[in-house]
């Protein structure tokens, strides 16, 4: 498990697609994960501290956790499979834990309010990890055989399944990547 944190959300130029973009807190790797407008405007509520005059539904969430003894540890996007992002919410209830199984923009928009830590499994990122160039905000290539993180060369076909990633990332505007909006 690798600790992230929410770098931003953004939108894609050409389909008003939103993303969230997770940076890997003691590195330059980066991981984008498409989310729904709701799910965006949730996240982007709390990071940017706004108050809503009823509570949004992560809110309800949050009471219905404590309102039941619980408490949430921590989430985890735990897989990538066809394209689709995974997570779990981790927690403690009763001193031991248990995982609920959530879409990761649930997730996250759950974590930023209980503020708790944000993980992601080194297969995910080996997957979907992206490095920036930081000159050029552009993805960084690897070399043409395609290597993961492991020394494991990568398929043709999970290169192909994996292009979605890269072609919606070169559709992002990306000047102002590293300027966290507030």
């Amino acid at each position: 498990m690798i600790e992230m944190t929410i770098d931003s959300i953004r939108v894609s130029l050409m389909n008003y697609q939103r993303v969230v973009i997770l940076k890997e807190k003691m590195a330059d790797r980066y991981l984008p994960i498409w989310i729904g407008p709701a799910e965006a405007d949730a996240i982007a509520v709390k990071l940017q501290g706004v108050n809503v005059p009823r509570p949004l539904t992560h809110d309800l969430l949050c009471s219905a956790i404590d309102v039941l003894g619980a408490h949430v540890n921590h989430i985890l996007v735990n897989d990538l499979r066809n394209d689709t992002f995974y997570a779990k919410i981790i927690l403690n209830v009763d001193g031991g834990e248990m995982e609920v199984d959530s879409r990761p923009s649930d997730a996250l928009a759950l974590a930023v309010r209980v503020e708790v830590p944000i993980y992601v499994d080194d297969t995910v990122l080996d997957k979907a990890g992206i490095l920036l160039d930081k000159e050029t905000g552009k993805p960084i290539s690897e070399d043409e055989d395609e290597v993961d993180k492991m020394g494991k060369v990568v398929s043709e076909e999970e290169m192909r399944r994996m292009s979605v990633f890269r072609d919606f990332i070169d559709t992002l505007d990306m000047e102002d990547f590293d300027k966290r909006k507030s």
